[in-house]
């Protein structure tokens, strides 16, 4: 429950992080400055006060990092490997049953008073058959 809380408030603090980004104002971002010609400016524009919006960019920005550690950390299972819960390779699928063998029946329980049907065995392997020889195709009569 409290991860889905954590989950929330940082969500929450990622969309104001956006609004708040997206709602200052330029400093000074045209292509003169970026090749030194805006004067007495620096790199990034000139210094001017902290306003209300650059601090609330400077808090949300440590939330969104320690947020995105916390979650990762909340979200962590116990020292195991993503595939732990998963059993080892399937078994093999049984074989398919031999041409010229009837596949077995379902068995149903059969009732107390009633005795059991006997069945007779199948043979424990089908005897090796050659294929029938192919006839010869026959000569036109002339």
């Amino acid at each position: 429950m409290l991860y889905y809380l954590f989950a929330v408030i940082y969500v929450l603090s990622c969309f104001l992080l956006l609004l708040v980004v997206l709602l200052q104002q330029g400093k000074g971002g045209d292509m003169a400055s970026a090749f030194g010609g805006g004067g007495s400016q620096t790199a990034f524009g000139a210094r001017a006060g902290a306003t209300v919006l650059t601090k609330a960019t400077a808090v949300l920005g440590v939330l969104f990092m320690l947020g995105a550690i916390g979650l990762g950390i909340m979200g962590q299972r116990g020292p195991g490997s993503l595939m732990r819960g998963l059993g080892g390779p399937a078994s093999a699928p049984a074989p398919p049953p031999v041409q010229g063998m009837p596949a077995p029946a379902a068995q149903t329980p059969a009732a107390p008073s009633a005795p059991a049907a006997q069945t007779p065995a199948p043979p424990s392997a089908p005897a090796a058959e050659k294929p029938a020889p192919t006839p010869a195709p026959e000569q036109p009569k002339k």
